[in-house]
């Protein structure tokens, strides 16, 4: 079997970056681009590197991050420009190898199994790439290589900002053992810590389980647990990728118990979900409000629409809207998510009806 050559790339902060190259008076200073801190408050989209000294970082409420740095500057996103950036970033990409795929507007892998330019190396094209994009587009870029998607993303991250980091084919297995479980695919805060409290702390840990126990434990993510401690990963680089839903929640610290609260919270998930959309270029059809209550009791309510929506407003309003039809009166609420759905073009008109003679 031939082994594959995947780089992933990832921009560093890259909407801060790119309001730092365009604008000289934020270079060197902490910036975020998101929402602003005043009134009910918004959301952060990317922090520059000199913010994220103060430990702010990305979905942190606006709010907080002033609390953390009294001279962070807060800078409105230029989506426009970041998409114009965007698109030059995989200009560059295309010169190697036409197997890419966008994870979004920062970040993407690329198949160099078989590059272009006949250069063979991996990491050699992973070099170039990042030397194309600070002389032509004065931004910098981390990467990581290896023989599949899984690693190449977690190397990419090793060594930010403007890192390179190659994991070698008889390195992988040894590097999944060491990797702590947080680092893995599907696994989240709640995932993370149910693992340590069974004694599982990193990939060496997992790799003692069978994969039946595996399954039992985590249900389908078992099969992919099981695979990727021991280096496996088959997924391929695809460059027509379709995005199924989008979305976000938050689960909050307290229970909610008035609509106004409710409200509060919709408007700033909203945010993120329009932001993401933004990111992600997309717009959907559906619209799905995600709540649980204080008994961990779950509902989902879903409005769609003739035509693909994705601005702030609409997705918004249509959240309030289908958390009122749940008659949120005398809940405890611990839970709010949005999600937009059934991305592409307009839905099919109704078949037509034709009146009956009789």
């Amino acid at each position: 079997m031939t082994v594959r050559k995947i780089i992933h790339v990832d921009m560093d902060a890259f909407y801060a970056s790119v309001e730092q190259r365009d604008f000289p008076e934020y270079r060197g200073k902490p910036i975020v681009v998101g929402g602003s801190p005043e009134g009910r408050g918004g959301v952060v989209a990317t922090a520059s590197y000199e913010a994220r000294k103060y430990g702010i970082r990305s979905a942190m409420p606006s709010k907080r991050a002033q609390q953390l740095c009294a001279d962070l500057i807060f800078v409105r996103p230029r989506f426009a420009a970041y998409k114009e950036v965007s698109q030059q970033v995989r200009d560059i990409f295309r010169r190697y190898t036409d197997l890419i795929e966008p994870l979004s507007l920062d970040e993407a892998y690329l198949d160099v199994t078989e590059d272009k330019r006949h250069i063979g190396s991996a990491i050699a094209i992973a070099r170039e790439i990042k030397q194309a994009i600070r002389d032509e587009l004065q931004l910098t870029a981390s990467a990581g290589v290896s023989v599949n998607k899984f690693v190449a993303k977690i190397a990419s991250d090793m060594q930010k900002p403007d890192g390179l980091t190659f994991i070698a084919p008889e390195q992988v297995e040894g590097f999944m053992e060491k990797l702590p479980v947080e680092k893995f695919f599907g696994v989240g805060k709640v995932t993370a810590e149910k693992m340590k409290r069974m004694g599982l702390h990193t990939g060496a840990d997992l790799k003692k389980l069978s994969e039946n126990n595996l399954v039992q434990l985590f249900g389908k993510t078992g099969h992919f647990y099981y695979n990727i401690v021991r280096g496996i990963d088959r997924r391929e680089v695809q460059p027509h990728r379709e995005t199924k839903s989008l979305g976000a929640e938050d689960t909050f610290a307290y229970d909610l118990t008035t609509v106004e609260e409710m409200n509060t919270e919709l408007d700033k998930i909203a945010l993120t979900v329009a932001g993401r959309l933004e990111k992600y270029q997309l717009k959907g059809r559906t619209v799905t409000l995600k709540i649980k209550y204080s008994d961990f009791r779950q509902i989902t309510r879903n409005q769609s629409f003739f035509h693909p929506i994705g601005d702030l407003a609409t997705i918004a309003a249509t959240a309030k809207q289908l958390l009122l039809k749940t008659d949120p009166v005398d809940v405890k609420i611990r839970l709010l998510g949005i999600t937009l759905s059934n991305f592409g073009d307009e839905a099919p008109p109704p078949p037509s009806q034709q009146l009956s003679l009789f």
